[in-house]
């Protein structure tokens, strides 16, 4: 049932961050009649429009042509030599992300929410202060939105040299050599993206496989195929970084050392909470530092709630988004729900690409015991003609005594779009037997989701550290 409305509040909902989560909390709460005030002190949009998800996309694609214009010449194609020029794309990437951030602010202005462009903190559970203006604001509910933001761990000497996700989009001209640190979504895509743009580029990783609690075969076959398009390294970390020549030297832990024109951390994020003025409401982090919240994204603080990154459940924009949506349902349109974490389709913008949705293998073995493994390992068609070095993975994943799909993974061209499809299927608890019964589009990859008929020998269980 939708609340009442009490004078003794300026307003009925403050969110404070502008992101994904934020703005959808505000523009649902809004249409369900709340006067909402939202404060973002950077930019409307969040980390996923500003300097993330979208413009990380665009240069995705920027250097996945590189592929296209060589593939071109098996088709009969007569391409010119290729240049690229990191200005153009620059400004345009640039250019669609201000368009976007307008859309965002547009869309929050025709919802009835005000948009005040300052800092906000909490005084106290029903009170937020503008920190450039000092106005004090009363809020029926105030909704922290604020994400997360990229940290460089473990310091080192000379970690200052280093830029992190947020600086990469800052760069005025492409580095001709570039270490990059990290094994989690983001030095992956980024290393991906240096590499197909013609920089020199090393990916370095602390651990044995890149991607971490994904499927052990999917992560061993994408270390494969970029281990053919980059210089990596494993089991290696940065001993400290130094001035040379208006270059950065890198000496690694192995005594080796690199010099190269750039150093991006991509070691980890943290959630955005410093100064926030939380214990002022009696609200106190988790070990990761971040906000803990109940299932409906509700603190202890009964009028102040936290959705996105800075609950640390989930860091990805659609979960974000999902929650804010719940939160604003639940408080203000008297329809409770909450979402569910237990099965997020997912895909990492590598290349070759990978899309994931439920349980890896390890996993799967460890949650349900007895597990039938499906697997396909092909050349797609497109790289018959190009010759291009290529394969892509495919596995499924069924839970033996129901016949239940528990997991999904997909390592090629388009996983991303194909997962989505799957995970519609997988979500709804589809089994071994509907993807039988589906019929395969001919000729695509996705029809070996459905055309897999005898599961994979059983292999010995591959750790998941």
């Amino acid at each position: 049932m939708t609340e009442t409305r009490n004078d003794a509040f300026d307003v009925d909902l403050f969110v404070i961050g502008g992101g994904s989560g934020g703005v959808r909390a505000a523009r649902i709460a809004a249409g369900y009649g709340a006067r909402v005030q939202l404060a973002e002190e950077y930019r409307v949009g969040g980390t996923c429009v500003i300097r993330g998800c979208v413009p990380k996309k665009l240069m995705v694609y920027a250097g996945r042509f590189a592929d296209e214009f060589e593939d071109a010449a098996g088709f009969g194609w007569e391409v010119g030599t290729p240049r690229f020029d990191w200005a153009v794309l620059k400004a345009r990437r640039d250019a669609e992300v201000t368009r976007l951030e307008g859309i965002y602010a547009t869309n929050l202005m025709r919802a009835g929410v005000e948009v005040v462009a300052d800092r906000a903190v909490i005084e106290d559970p029903h009170t937020v202060r503008l920190v450039r203006s000092g106005t004090l604001v009363r809020a029926r509910h105030i909704l922290v939105a604020v994400g997360a933001h990229p940290v460089k761990e473990p310091l080192i000497p000379g970690a200052e040299l280093a830029i992190t996700s947020n600086e990469v989009f800052e760069l005025e001209t492409r580095p001709e050599r570039i270490l990059v640190v990290g094994g989690g979504y983001i030095a992956v895509e980024f290393a991906g993206v240096f590499a197909a743009l013609g920089t020199r580029t090393t990916l370095l990783h602390r651990g044995d496989r890149l991607l971490r609690g994904f499927d052990g075969e999917i992560r061993q076959a994408l270390g494969e195929a970029y281990a053919k398009r980059m210089d990596l390294r494993l089991d290696t970390t940065v001993h400290r970084l130094d001035r040379r020549d208006g270059a950065i030297l890198a000496t690694l832990s192995d005594g080796s050392e690199l010099l190269v024109d750039q150093v991006l951390v991509a070691t980890g994020r943290r959630p955005n909470v410093a100064g926030l003025g939380l214990e002022k409401a009696g609200i106190e982090l988790d070990a990761a530092g971040a906000i803990p919240v109940d299932r409906f994204s509700q603190t202890v603080a009964p009028s102040i709630y936290a959705v996105g990154d800075v609950t640390n459940r989930a860091a990805l924009t659609p979960i974000a988004i999902r929650e804010g949506h719940a939160f604003a349902d639940t408080v203000f349109g008297g329809k409770p729900w909450a979402v569910d974490h237990d099965l997020i389709p997912t895909a990492v913008f590598s290349t070759p690409e990978i899309g994931v949705v439920g349980h890896g293998e390890e996993v799967a073995r460890r949650l349900h015991g007895e597990i039938d493994v499906y697997e396909a390992r092909f050349r797609p068609m497109k790289a018959t003609l190009s010759g291009r070095d290529e394969r892509i993975l495919m596995k499924v994943i069924v839970d033996r005594a129901s016949d239940r799909v528990v997991g999904v993974h997909v390592l090629g061209h388009d996983a991303g779009e194909i997962i989505q499809a799957v995970g519609i299927a997988v979500t709804m608890g589809a089994k071994k037997a509907d993807f039988d019964r589906t019929i395969a589009v001919h000729p695509t990859a996705g029809e070996e989701l459905v055309t897999m008929r005898t599961p994979s020998v059983v292999k010995q269980p591959v750790a998941v550290g």
